[in-house]
């Protein structure tokens, strides 16, 4: 099987504030954090060794997956610094530990259940440089989507509220070394939408689409991440409140997460809520479609501070 990069090194600016605690890879997922989800879906299908981009808050990633065995597979780690490379410098940054002529690449923000070998099967099929897993982009006006041919040849790109029928890429896709390695090392290429139409122009079908009724749950907004999280709890157990938290016998937690190090006082009630490491949510206290995380100097717009934490509202977050 071929080795996986998993992108986790973006800085996840519609996530904020939570990505301004751990990185968006590290946030817990019903109970596990994101990116050990994917690493685990990975190793199902075959895949025994991942590498791991990192430049945001790289310890809340490398803490939660360490060097990978636990989940049958073996992690390494590119790292990039002083600043992140993007969705095409990161992988030519990673060549020389993937080490392979082929490779994955999936992204770290998004669970969906594509069909990894028969992606890569369509792949060497066709002999492409790289090979998109692609659905029907039924919300384009959320989403930007990917134009192909009658042959599945990749054709162009367009923004989100483009009226042209489009498809949604989930995140995951197959690409050969060659398709990155003329890029310089270690100088950031924001985005693959720049190199791909590229590529497509010297070498036109070498970019394709695999089309799968694949299910994908996002993770790019608070509240995404929020309705994601009830979601796969409602679905397949779990839990919302992470390690060494306590819920006071008075206070009241509905549809809402708590990480880890967290304190709800006596006669608090959440609903709908997220609550960030390390936070103590005050005695006799009432929230509600908020995020709570301890305060510093970095507010973003839609939080204010009380006392000594940060509160940002969920709907304000998604404008």
């Amino acid at each position: 099987m071929i080795p996986a990069l998993v992108l986790t090194a973006g800085l996840a600016t519609r996530l904020r504030p939570l990505s301004h605690v751990r990185a968006k890879a590290a946030l817990p997922v019903a109970g596990d954090a994101l990116v050990r989800r994917i690493l685990r879906q990975l190793a199902a299908a075959g895949v025994a060794d991942a590498v791991l981009n990192l430049h945001h808050k790289p310890e809340t990633v490398a803490g939660a997956v360490g060097d990978g065995s636990d989940l049958g597979l073996r992690v390494r780690y590119s790292w990039e610094a002083p600043v992140v490379l993007g969705s095409a410098g990161g992988p030519r940054h990673a060549l020389q530990l993937l080490d392979s002529d082929t490779f994955l690449i999936v992204n770290g923000d998004t669970l969906t259940d594509v069909d990894i070998r028969g992606l890569i099967d369509e792949h060497r099929r066709h002999g492409a440089l790289v090979t998109m897993a692609l659905v029907r982009n039924t919300e384009p006006d959320k989403y930007g989507g990917v134009l192909l041919d009658g042959d599945g040849a990749v054709t162009g790109f367009v923004r989100r509220g483009a009226a042209p029928q489009s498809y949604h890429f989930v995140g995951v896709q197959v690409a050969r070394a060659s398709a990155f390695a003329s890029l310089p090392d270690n100088v950031p290429h924001e985005s693959v939408l720049a190199l791909y139409p590229a590529l497509m122009a010297s070498a036109p079908g070498s970019v394709r689409g695999f089309l799968t009724d694949a299910t994908f749950m996002d993770i790019g907004t608070p509240a995404d991440y929020l309705n994601t999280s009830l979601t796969l709890v409602a679905r397949e157990g779990g839990r919302l409140a992470g390690a060494r938290t306590h819920v006071a016998p008075s206070a009241r937690v509905d549809r809402s997460i708590l990480w880890d190090d967290v304190e709800i006082g006596e006669g608090a009630f959440l609903r709908e809520c997220i609550v960030t490491d390390g936070v103590r949510v005050p005695a006799d206290t009432s929230w509600h479609g908020v995020t709570i995380r301890l305060a510093a100097n970095d507010l973003v717009p839609g939080e204010k501070r009380i006392g000594d934490l940060a509160i940002g509202t969920l709907k304000e977050m998604n404008v």
